[in-house]
């Protein structure tokens, strides 16, 4: 029996779901997915309005439950995707994590870890972007759009 191997475009589609699990929620519209050995170990979205937390990101949210599934704080051998470009406080969180590999759709210019420079992540962490970039840009825009016009 061959195992099946599921695309980068496939697990962000996951994440793109995730995203719009926020959108309804009231939250800005971003979600994450954390892989291993090709199967979803956690998935979240933003909760910063649901919980009051500033820090309730997708991305730290999915570490936390990746981190119990695993029962290790270190995610080596673990992807995560994500709609939007971590930020700085995400990034710091996935180097100590030891996060294996980085998957994001669209670009935060203004927010986004890039503008400080790989460096914030863990020396062996690859990075990968625009993965469903203009799909994950779209939901962000349609988002703030709708927020500007009521």
């Amino acid at each position: 029996m061959r195992l099946s191997v599921h695309s980068d475009e496939h697990f962000m589609r996951q994440a793109l779901r995730e995203a719009e699990k926020s959108r309804d929620l009231g939250e800005v519209p971003v979600g994450a997915v954390i892989v291993c050995d090709n199967q979803i170990i956690a998935r979240s979205h933003n909760h910063t309005e649901q919980l009051q937390d500033v820090t309730a990101h997708a991305e730290i949210v999915a570490l936390t439950a990746a981190a119990n599934y695993l029962n290790s704080k270190y995610l080596t051998g673990c992807t995560l995707y994500v709609t939007l470009e971590p930020c700085v406080m995400c990034a710091g969180a996935l180097a100590w994590a030891q996060l294996d590999r980085l998957v994001y759709g669209a670009e935060d210019p203004k927010r986004g870890f890039m503008r400080f420079g790989k460096a914030l992540l863990h020396p062996k962490t690859k990075v990968e972007y625009g993965i469903l970039e203009a799909e994950s840009r779209q939901l962000l825009q349609d988002f703030f759009r709708a927020k500007r016009q009521s």
